[in-house]
Formats: structure tokens, C-alpha cells, sequence
């Protein structure tokens, strides 16, 4: 530890960097994803997200192409929003998230064996809504989107 104490034992999972896509379409609506999570045993509604693979050139070049396989959509202005640690004190990642503004649809959907999802297309309030009533579980996406709740009530 930093203060010099030694604990004797200590496990950290090692994952590879995560992405995430705050994804909004010209007239203004969010592009969610909706799909089974065998952790919670539960189907959710997330942000489009995955993770970094090795062949990408950079976090955001992760996050274009995660969007463009799970639904379809690409284009627009991207900026990095939020970097956050999923498990600060258990796991050495980080999550990033990126706004893409004025995205459209350019492609179709390449889901990978493992993938069952559908994508949904929602307006600032009917989001506001899922997070509110607990609809959206996911801790490195409900942090992203309530920090753009708070910057952007006014959407």
C-alpha cells in the first residue's frame, strides 16, 4: 500500500479497457440497446458498449466500431465524455464514454454469436424515465448518463 502496510493477500482482475456510447441521432434521439445479461439474469436497456480489442487503434476506435456492429449506426461527432473505473478496487480497467452526436443509420447490425440484441430509439425524457425507474442497471452506464442528466436538464 502506499502508506507501507502489506496485505498478504490481494487479488486484482485484470479486464481489458471498456467503452460506451452516449449515441443521439440528428432529431435528437438515443439509440439504446436492449439485450440478456446472464449475470443478473435479466434483459436490460443499456447504452450500445464493449470492449477494447487489441487491434483498435484507440478507446474511441472501439466505441465507433462497437456502435456500428451492435446497431447500425456511425457518423457524427464524437467526444470523450467520462472515464471511470468499473471496480477501483478490484479490477484494473477503465470505462469509457463517448458522446456521438448526429449519428445515423449507415449499416447494418454484425453481432457476434454471444450477442442477442435490438436497438432502440428513445427521446431525452423517455431516457430520463428508464433511469429514474431503475430500468437501467448498469453502473458504467447509469454514471455516464446521469452525469449528461445533470449537464444537459435542458436537452
Amino acid at each position: 500500500m502506499p502508506n507501507g502496510n502489506i496485505v498478504p493477500e490481494y487479488y486484482v482482475l485484470e479486464y481489458p479497457n471498456w467503452v460506451n456510447i452516449i449515441a443521439i441521432t440528428k432529431d435528437k434521439k438515443f439509440v439504446m440497446v436492449k439485450q440478456y445479461r446472464p449475470g443478473i439474469e435479466e434483459v436490460c436497456f443499456e447504452l450500445c458498449a464493449g470492449v477494447c480489442e487489441d487491434e483498435d487503434l484507440s478507446p474511441l476506435s472501439s466505441a465507433q466500431r462497437e456502435l456500428l456492429e451492435e446497431t447500425g449506426y456511425g457518423g457524427g461527432v464524437w467526444t470523450e465524455f467520462i472515464r471511470i473505473a468499473p471496480n477501483a478496487s478490484a479490477a484494473n480497467n477503465w470505462s469509457y464514454c463517448y458522446i456521438a452526436e448526429d449519428v445515423e443509420k449507415i449499416g447494418k447490425q454484425s453481432l457476434e454469436e454471444s450477442e442477442d440484441l435490438t436497438v432502440h430509439l428513445v427521446t431525452f425524457n423517455e431516457l430520463k424515465d428508464l433511469l429514474e425507474n431503475g430500468k437501467i442497471v448498469q453502473a458504467t452506464m447509469a454514471a455516464p448518463l446521469w452525469k449528461f442528466m445533470a449537464l444537459y436538464d435542458n436537452f
